[in-house]
């Protein structure tokens, strides 16, 4: 039997992919309605492994205050309701009014600012948040949106006496439910200003209702796909093509909850990493579920029940008042310039994501002061040096970060450091380093 190193991708006959294995995991939940007949979509290999409820653990994987575990309600005897559930941690954030002089200095640096900078007044400032979402700051040549600048713009917007709300569009997203939650959170503190804040979700999955349903006002299209049917967790194991065209992949791992090579090597799923995906999956729907109980006022037993009954048309969630409206985005903005006294101008006054992202914090008065707090963002897979090819975006290089660790630790100028890490992994013995 041939024993290769490197695989190269080939066009294989169509037979050979009966041995393909495919597996989903989701949340523990017998009841849920598609355990069943989901699994008829798949290759007639494909198996759909439901994990019993003592995985269930009961750590949050994002909650806002970590090591905290919260408690359901229970009813009191006698009674057939149960009691609302608790609310979720005040965020420590909050708008406080500047001075007279700031306020004084802000009015004049807005009206000094170039006009690539400027922003009408009662502007409403609009968001599309979709796709994927990058850790890193945005610069000018950077494409897609930027986590820290679609939190900083939360920011700033609060205190924008120009800004009158914000207009958040939601479509489907691809970040990691972390990200998620530090946009959901910044969009909790900006209602604190007072400012409104008016959500659109054209589809609404678990993640995008997760997000949207923070805003203080939330409307979605007639047409509007609904797509809540739990979390899973897809595999896809070809040992079993390999083993049909005489390969046999050589890999070497550390650890028994190691899972790099398992799509080569296995043909099934191990019983580790089963249960790291469950824990993941389990935390991950039980915040989910806390945070929509929380949200309307309601169990988390009603809440799955709601779910697993099958909710296909939007007018479902109007009706149980998961959304405000059913309104197509040009009579959302219609209502904005009512809202915004705008009704005598052709157009809402907007300002895009990528405008407003020019508007520095230092024209708001912003800009903060005395001893500083430095970020070190640290994004993609940890390699030991850059390529010559390597752009400036292109991951971890182990060097780099040292370096920019170690100038951090040596400066007067810092008090403290943040260490933001979004990695998949890489090179083990630099990141050790």
């Amino acid at each position: 039997m041939a024993r290769l190193l490197v695989l190269r991708s080939a066009p294989y006959h169509r037979s050979h992919l009966s041995a393909t294995a495919t597996f989903l995991l989701s949340p523990s939940n017998s009841k849920h309605p598609h355990s069943a007949s989901a699994s008829a979509s798949f290759p007639s290999t494909a198996r759909r492994i439901l994990l019993p409820s003592p995985l269930r653990v009961p750590a949050r994987a994002i909650e806002s205050s970590p090591g905290t575990t919260k408690q359901e309600p229970t009813p009191a005897a006698g009674e057939g309701e149960a009691q609302e559930p608790p609310p979720p941690a005040a965020s420590a954030f909050e708008v406080e009014e500047l001075g007279w002089g700031t306020q004084l200095a802000v009015k004049l640096r807005m009206l000094v600012a170039p006009p690539w900078k400027r922003v009408r007044k009662g502007s409403v400032l609009n968001m599309k948040l979709r796709g994927e979402i990058s850790d890193q700051l945005k610069t000018r040549f950077s494409s897609g949106l930027s986590l820290p600048q679609i939190c900083e713009n939360f920011v700033k917007a609060a205190y924008d006496p120009r800004i009158s709300g914000i207009y958040l569009h939601i479509e489907p997203l691809r970040c990691g439910w972390g990200k998620v939650d530090e946009i959901r959170r910044h969009i909790v503190d900006f209602k604190k200003s007072g400012k409104f804040v008016v959500g659109y979700m054209p589809v609404c999955g678990e993640k995008e209702y997760y997000l949207a349903c923070a805003c203080g006002e939330l409307y979605a299209p007639p047409s509007a796909y609904v797509a809540l049917f739990g979390l899973t967790v897809q595999q896809t194991f070809l040992r079993g093509v390999l083993e049909k065209v005489g390969i046999e992949p050589e890999i070497q791992r550390i650890g028994r909850y190691k899972s790099a090579g398992d799509q080569l090597a296995r043909k099934s799923m191990s019983n580790e990493v089963r249960e790291m995906l469950a824990t993941l999956l389990d935390n991950i729907y039980g915040n989910w579920l806390d945070t929509i109980s929380s949200k309307h006022g309601k169990k988390k037993e009603e809440i799955e029940e709601f779910i697993n009954s099958g909710v296909y048309q939007v007018a479902r969630l109007k009706e149980e008042g998961w959304i405000t409206d059913l309104l197509y985005d040009d009579e959302v903005m219609a209502m904005l310039k009512e809202r915004v006294a705008q009704k005598d101008k052709k157009s809402l006054r907007m300002v895009d994501y990528s405008k407003y992202s020019r508007v520095s914090k230092w024209t708001l008065g912003l800009q903060g002061g005395g001893e500083q707090i430095a970020v070190i963002r640290a994004s993609g897979s940890i390699t030991r040096t850059r390529s010559p090819l390597s752009v400036p975006s292109s991951g971890i290089i182990a060097e780099q970060l040292i370096e920019k660790i170690r100038t951090v630790r040596e400066s007067e100028k810092y008090k403290a450091v943040i260490l933001r890490i979004d990695s998949p992994g890489g090179c083990g013995g630099k990141f050790d380093s």
